[in-house]
């Protein structure tokens, strides 16, 4: 009866030292977020300083203890700007790494061929800047931060003909110019829309492949047909093309820009210096005094440290925000649900509103900002190269939305210095 006793005791104290080992095993196993990321190519403008900002989100919520006691995990993968790339590292992801959460890379393109993927596998997908992608695929489990409201397809040039509308006298006539590529033909559709329920007479629209690397013949197109606006949708290298050969020609319109991606990276506005007065521009985040949001100031101070180590945009204005500010939604619902059931934690993102470093953050139920809080910009006063100009307010004043105005509207684009 003792040997049996002590047989007993000896067992129990195995399964208990087994179980010592095993649960704190299991509790430190890291939450893994996983996402591809263009970190070369066209697009690694923008991607490298979002992984940054992640990287910070990961290093700030591990500082704090993890995400329900365990650490969190960033795994991620080149996909060289190239949509083909995407979903191969989906898949692998998802079926290989196991990851917990994918997030997306920066940029419609990128998003779009990501989106079969993550549906076939039911998982939670928070977005980096795509336009009108749940248009199509009406996902619940989809939510995106670049914030263009619930009509995602106007949102990038609605300030922007709000602004042409006050010119006087009242402009008559537009030229619209895009990209053959994804998120610029979803922009100028939504454009087509604006311009013809403002009735203005389109005198030029069409897009040019995105192997152009010439456009002054395309700028000369438009000149001809004497246009009051010229609204463009482009892509960064486009976007630099197409402002040098609009000065190159002496562009004569009366306000020129539009959705032009790449002009709120900090190298490419250096690139342009003064070349960029005049333009109004579609924008997210600017220095200005409106747009003071709590823990904006910290983030970028923090970023701005880390950015020439990491060899980034140095300033960080137009993206690292935001991807920060979608890892903090996602950190959150995971805590405040205390699980990591996606349709739980898709609810829970559905139902409340969310404090971040761009400011509230509430989704409508197509996965976009319940309200558009979409920047119309209006380069003025640029002198030279100079890097510190774009810290300080007044060379990137907002014109739209009324709410964040921060100065006025100068025009015509055809008398900018």
């Amino acid at each position: 009866m003792v040997t049996m006793g002590r047989r007993l005791v000896w067992a129990a104290g195995v399964l208990l030292a087994a179980f010592a080992f095993v649960v704190p095993a299991h509790a430190t196993e890291p939450i893994k977020v996983g996402f591809s990321m263009s970190l070369t190519g066209g697009l690694a403008g923008g991607g490298k300083p979002s992984l940054l900002a992640m990287q910070m989100w990961r290093d700030d919520v591990n500082a704090r203890g993890g995400l329900l006691g365990r650490p969190v995990e960033l795994v991620y993968y080149d996909d060289q700007s190239t949509p083909a790339n995407v979903p191969a590292i989906y898949t692998k992801l998802i079926d290989v790494d196991k990851c917990d959460f994918v997030v997306s890379a920066y940029g419609t393109g990128q998003i779009v061929p990501a989106m079969p993927i993550v549906i076939q596998h039911d998982k939670l997908f928070m977005a980096l800047f795509g336009t009108a992608v749940n248009d199509n695929f009406h996902y619940d489990k989809y939510f995106q931060i670049l914030p263009n409201g619930k009509d995602t397809a106007i949102a990038p040039s609605f300030g922007f003909f709000e602004v042409a509308m006050t010119m006087n006298p009242r402009p008559k006539t537009v030229a619209l110019v895009a990209a053959d590529a994804e998120y610029a033909q979803n922009v100028i559709g939504g454009a087509r829309r604006v311009v013809k329920d403002l009735g203005l007479k389109v005198v030029y629209d069409k897009s040019y492949p995105p192997s152009t690397v010439d456009y002054t013949p395309i700028m000369r197109a438009v000149q001809a047909t004497k246009p009051d606006i010229v609204y463009v949708a482009s892509y960064p290298p486009d976007s630099v093309g197409i402002i040098k050969a609009a000065h190159e020609i002496g562009l004569k319109a009366r306000i020129f820009g539009g959705g032009m991606i790449g002009l709120a990276f900090t190298p490419i506005k250096q690139q342009l210096g003064p070349l960029l007065n005049g333009i109004v521009a579609y924008d997210v985040y600017v220095p200005e005094p409106t747009m003071k949001f709590p823990g904006v100031e910290d983030f970028l101070k923090r970023y701005q440290a880390k950015a020439p180590a990491a060899g980034v945009d140095p300033l960080g204005y137009y993206l690292p925000p935001f991807a920060y500010a979608e890892m903090q939604i996602l950190g959150e619902a995971i805590t405040r649900t205390a699980s990591l059931d996606q349709a739980k934690i898709a609810e829970y993102i559905h139902s409340h509103s969310f404090e971040t470093v761009v400011g509230d953050v509430k989704f409508a139920d197509n996965g976009e900002w319940e309200k558009s809080r979409v920047l119309f910009v209006q380069y003025q006063d640029i002198s030279g190269n100079d890097l510190d100009q774009f810290r300080k307010a007044g060379t990137q004043v907002i014109l739209y939305p009324p709410t964040f105005k921060s100065g006025n509207f100068r025009y015509p684009y055809s008398a900018a210095p």
